[in-house]
């Protein structure tokens, strides 16, 4: 696979969720060391600082050198179908990310990427293959995304899941991760709810006393609805068939 977390950037700089959530403060990038994320720093205004994690660290699986709730956002781009156990690996990306940070994740689709063959026949070390949901899957070390986080503790929310098959063409049987543009991948973002979330059983608005114009504006917007709906009351709307 071809710099992966390199062909995610115009993507990710387009969803400013990347730029205000995801990507802020210091974060790890496990599995980095041909393609990091720590390149591309200054494109992410809010992040402090990202370390990258590779073979060399350590075994990506446990994480065992570093401490729990360490960093505020982990990345990880084509890392975890290398693993063993890619659930345990999960869980330990997790148990070193803060509550409130985000867990950034990329594998490749089977479908994709492997293309009915497995083991790999376009990267060897592959020990799983990854669907976002199948019935049934042609491979016989298939992962459902889906039934995977679904074996997650209850300190964890859900915040995407994207097949990135938008550069992916109509060829013969090819690794289209060699051109410059295809992903042929799957991302995942899992944000690790905060403890208080966790006690309320969701994430609940705080009491927070807002400034000044913030104030005017929101109560405007609920000063203009309240009017739309005493002026329906009187003319029956979409009823006016009097030229534009």
């Amino acid at each position: 696979m071809s710099k992966e977390c390199s062909k995610s950037l115009a993507r990710r700089l387009s969803n400013p969720n990347f730029m205000r959530l995801y990507f802020k403060g210091n974060g790890i990038d496990i599995g980095g060391k041909s393609d990091p994320l720590s390149l591309y720093i200054e494109l992410f205004p809010l992040v402090k600082s990202i370390r990258t994690w590779d073979i060399e660290d350590g075994d990506a699986q446990f994480m065992s050198s570093v401490e729990s709730e360490t960093y505020d956002f982990v990345h990880s781009s084509h890392c975890l179908e290398h693993l063993n156990d890619p659930l345990e690996g999960i869980q330990n990306w997790l148990r070193i990310l803060k509550p409130g940070g985000y867990l950034i994740i990329t594998v490749p689709d089977e479908d994709l990427y492997e293309q009915g063959k497995f083991p790999s026949t376009f990267n060897k070390d592959h020990k799983w293959t990854f669907t976002v949901y199948k019935y049934s899957s042609w491979s016989t070390k298939s992962i459902n995304i889906i039934d995977m986080l679904k074996d997650l503790d209850d300190n964890t929310c859900i915040e995407k899941i994207e097949l990135l098959n938008s550069m992916h063409r109509i060829l013969p049987r090819y690794d289209q991760t060699l051109t410059p543009v295809a992903e042929c991948g799957i991302e995942v973002i899992i944000r690790k709810r905060t403890y208080e979330e966790i006690s309320n059983k969701g994430k609940l608005p705080k009491n927070i006393l807002l400034n000044k114009e913030v104030r005017v504006y929101l109560n405007q917007y609920r000063d203009d609805q309240n009017t739309l709906i005493q002026y329906n009351k009187i003319t029956k709307p979409f009823n006016n068939e009097s030229n534009i």
